[in-house]
Order: structure tokens, then C-alpha cells, then sequence
């Protein structure tokens, strides 16, 4: 009797796994790498104000980068986890001397580090939609001075990145990708080139980019 409840059983476990793995998606599971551009700019938020070229506050830049990703796609379903590396070409120059000009000094964009996690629903059997949410480290490069001499500083800005989008599946393994994503940055602090830092103090600082990706996927 033993033997034939073990035989049933092994038996129902051989049909139940091909049965599981039909629902899997191999178009949107796996390991992907890929490479990122589009517009970024950052500007402060609404606590902050600044005389940034007359009204229009906002550092403009292209946003330029790569990012890396594990996805699950179980029937309609998908959940992910992915990082990115990204820098901007995003820069302004003025009198170095204002001191309330971005709320820091002349500003040029840096590096942006980004960790988080992804969430969609398949639209269709090649089609993805999806929302986003994580933790991101960005780097504003400040030239500050006192009038006589120029101190080269950066500013270590921390928040959260939200974002939504849309990626298609090319073929087997590639896709491409476009999505919003919007990121606010709520405490910072400076980071001067001896590396010696500052204590973290709060800011409000609000970035918006449109990027469009593609990648592989393995």
C-alpha cells in the first residue's frame, strides 16, 4: 500500500511540473543586462526656490547608462529586482557666488546609483507593463567660492525612485523598454576631494527622466 501512495504521488508530481512550467514565461524570466538614455532633469522641490535662469529652475541633461536585472514571469505576473548606473550631461553655469542658486552653487549632475524592485502585468504575450520603486544615490558636482577661491565639492544626495513603463519582447532574448521615472531627494551631504564628509542634512530635490532601454536577456 505504501509503495502505491509513493508511486501515485511521484506520478502526480510529473505531471503537475510540466504543468507548472507552461505557466512560466521565458520571454520575461531570466537574468537581463541592457543600456539606458534619455531626458533627465533635476530641479528643487516645492519647499525649495532658487533663481535658476530667470523662472525655469530645472537642469537639463540627458540621462545615460546601464542597468541589470533578474525577472519571474509566472502566467500573467511578473516580479523583478534590478539596479542601474547611470550619469548626465546635465549642467549649468553661473555666478558661483549666489548662494541661493539650486539651493547649493553651480551645479553640474553626476553619477546615479539606483537598487530596487519591479512589478507588471503581460498586456499581451510580447508585451509588458510595469511599475517600479527603489532606493537611489545621486551626485551633484558643486564649484562654490568665496570670491577669491573656488572649492570643487560634491553633494551625496539620498531618496526614492518611482516610475512606470513598457518593454517588448524582441524575439527570444531581446527586448526594449521605455518608462517614466520620477525621483525626490530628501537629505544629503557634502563629500569634499580630502574625503572627508559633512553630517547628513535635509534637502528637497526633485528629478524626472524619460528613458528609453534595450537589453538581452539570459
Amino acid at each position: 500500500m505504501r509503495t502505491l501512495i509513493l508511486g501515485l504521488a511521484a506520478a502526480g508530481t510529473m505531471l503537475a511540473t510540466p504543468a507548472f512550467a507552461q505557466d512560466v514565461n521565458p520571454a520575461f524570466t531570466g537574468f537581463r543586462v541592457g543600456a539606458l538614455a534619455g531626458y533627465d532633469g533635476i530641479r528643487p522641490g516645492s519647499t525649495q526656490d532658487s533663481d535658476l535662469d530667470g523662472d525655469n529652475q530645472t537642469v537639463n541633461g540627458m540621462v545615460y547608462g546601464v542597468d541589470a536585472g533578474y525577472d519571474f514571469a509566472l502566467s500573467n505576473f511578473l516580479i523583478g529586482v534590478e539596479g542601474e548606473y547611470t550619469g548626465s550631461t546635465g549642467k549649468v553655469e553661473t555666478a558661483r557666488t549666489d548662494p541661493n542658486f539650486f539651493g547649493f552653487g553651480s551645479v553640474k549632475t553626476g553619477r546615479d546609483l539606483y537598487v530596487g524592485a519591479r512589478a507588471g502585468l503581460l498586456a499581451g504575450p510580447e508585451t509588458l507593463v510595469y511599475v517600479k520603486g527603489g532606493y537611489t544615490n545621486a551626485r551633484l558636482n558643486v564649484v562654490a567660492s568665496d570670491g577669491s577661491v573656488d572649492t570643487r565639492q560634491n553633494y551625496e544626495l539620498n531618496g526614492y525612485r518611482l516610475g512606470a513603463g513598457v518593454e517588448q519582447s524582441l524575439g527570444t532574448r531581446a527586448y526594449a523598454k521605455l518608462e517614466y521615472r520620477y525621483s525626490n531627494y530628501n537629505n544629503a551631504d557634502f563629500q569634499f576631494r580630502d574625503g572627508a564628509t559633512t553630517s547628513k542634512f535635509d534637502i528637497d530635490t526633485d528629478r524626472h527622466q524619460v528613458v528609453a532601454g534595450v537589453g538581452i536577456r539570459f
